[in-house]
C-alpha cells in the first residue's frame, strides 16, 4: 500500500503533458449548462462564480456543503498572511520538519526522510504552489482552529468548518477504514481495491459530516477577500504560480490570467478555485467542486470538466471573450 501515499493529498498528481491543451470554452450563459456538463463527465457538481468588478454571479448549487480538499489552503494562507502584517506571528521565526511533524502527502516536504528547516513565512509558499500538507499543518497548528474560525467569521462564511488538521483528517480516514492511522494503511498487506473502497466511505469524504467542508459561495468569497486585502497580495502572487494548469486555466487562453489552487481526495472530490482576469482587466472568482463517490471517473475527464464549467461560469458573470 505504499504507492497509495500521494492519494492521501489533497492534490492531484502532476498533469501529463497531453492535458495541458486549452479546453474550448463553452458559449452559452445558462446555469442549466453546469449541471449538463457535470452529469456529462458523470459527477456532482457545485459551482460558483462572481464577478470582481460588478458582484453579477450563477451558480450550482452554491451552498451545498462540500469537501475543499486543497483548496482550503487559500484561507489559511489568507489568515496567516494577515497575521504576519498584525504580528501574531513572526514570518522569520525558524520552523524544523522532522519525522514527529511529518504529515503524510505524495509531494515536497511529506517526502524528506531529514529534517528540514525553514521560516514560518516560507511555509505559505510550498502551501500554495505545489500543495504541501506538512506546510498546511505548521501554520494550522501555530494559527490555531479557533482563529481559522474566527476569519471565516469574518468573511462570513457561513457553511465552513475547520475542525481538525490535515494529519487528523487523513488519521480519522484511515480509522473509518478499519486501521490505526494512515501509516497502517500504507503497511498493510490487504487488496488495495478492498482498502480503498473503505476509504471512499470515510466520514471525512461526507460534505454532510466532514470536519473539514465549505461551500462553494464561500470559497468564491475567500477569494473576493484575497484580491480585496493588502494580506492577500503573497497569496495572489503564489496561487498564480500553481504547478498544475490542468483544470481551471485550459478553459482560458493565454491571454487571461488566471491564479488557482487545487484540491483532490481519493478521485471522490476533484476541485479548484481560482480568479480569472481578462486582458481588459475584469475579473472573476470561480469555485468548481466535483463529487464522484466511487471515484469511477478518470482524472482526464474531470479535469476536462472543471475547465469547461469555469470557462462557462466566468462567461457567465463578465460575458463572452470572444
Amino acid at each position: 500500500m505504499r504507492r497509495w501515499s500521494g492519494r492521501c493529498s489533497t492534490r492531484s498528481s502532476r498533469p501529463r503533458a497531453s492535458t495541458c491543451r486549452r479546453i474550448e470554452p463553452v458559449t452559452a450563459a445558462d446555469p442549466a449548462v453546469l449541471e449538463a456538463l457535470c452529469a456529462e463527465a458523470g459527477c456532482r457538481g457545485f459551482v460558483h462564480a462572481v464577478s470582481l468588478d460588478t458582484g453579477r454571479e450563477v451558480g450550482l448549487d452554491p451552498d451545498g456543503p462540500v469537501v475543499p480538499a486543497s483548496t482550503i489552503k487559500v484561507l489559511v494562507a489568507l489568515e496567516a498572511e494577515r497575521a504576519f502584517l498584525d504580528g501574531r506571528l513572526d514570518p522569520a521565526e525558524r520552523v524544523r520538519v522532522t519525522d514527529a511533524n511529518r504529515t503524510t502527502g505524495p509531494v515536497g516536504l511529506s517526502l524528506h526522510r531529514g529534517d528540514v528547516e525553514m521560516s514560518v513565512g516560507d511555509l505559505v509558499v510550498p502551501m500554495l504552489t505545489f500543495s504541501d500538507n506538512v506546510a498546511t499543518d505548521l501554520l494550522i497548528g501555530r494559527l490555531g482552529l479557533e482563529a481559522l474560525a474566527r476569519a471565516g467569521d469574518r468573511l462570513g462564511l457561513t457553511g465552513t468548518r475547520i475542525d481538525c488538521d490535515l494529519r487528523d483528517l487523513i488519521d480519522s480516514i484511515a480509522v473509518d477504514a478499519g486501521f490505526a492511522d494512515w501509516a497502517a494503511v500504507e503497511a498493510t498487506a490487504e487488496d488495495d481495491a478492498v482498502v480503498l473502497a473503505r476509504v471512499r466511505a470515510a466520514r471525512a469524504l461526507r460534505a454532510d459530516v466532514a470536519p473539514m467542508r465549505t461551500t462553494a459561495r464561500d470559497l468564491t468569497t475567500v477569494l473576493r477577500a484575497v484580491w480585496e486585502e493588502d494580506a492577500g497580495l503573497r497569496v495572489r502572487f503564489l496561487m498564480a504560480r500553481q504547478v498544475g494548469k490542468d483544470r481551471i486555466a485550459r478553459g482560458f487562453g493565454d491571454d487571461s490570467r488566471v491564479a488557482a489552487k487545487s484540491g483532490s481526495l481519493f478521485r471522490v472530490w476533484r476541485n479548484e478555485v481560482g480568479v480569472v482576469i481578462r486582458p481588459d482587466g475584469r475579473s472573476a472568482a470561480v469555485a468548481v467542486l466535483l463529487h464522484t463517490p466511487a471515484g469511477d471517473v478518470d482524472d482526464r475527464t474531470v479535469n476536462d470538466a472543471i475547465a469547461k464549467i469555469a470557462s462557462h461560469a466566468v462567461d457567465a458573470v463578465l460575458g463572452s471573450s470572444a
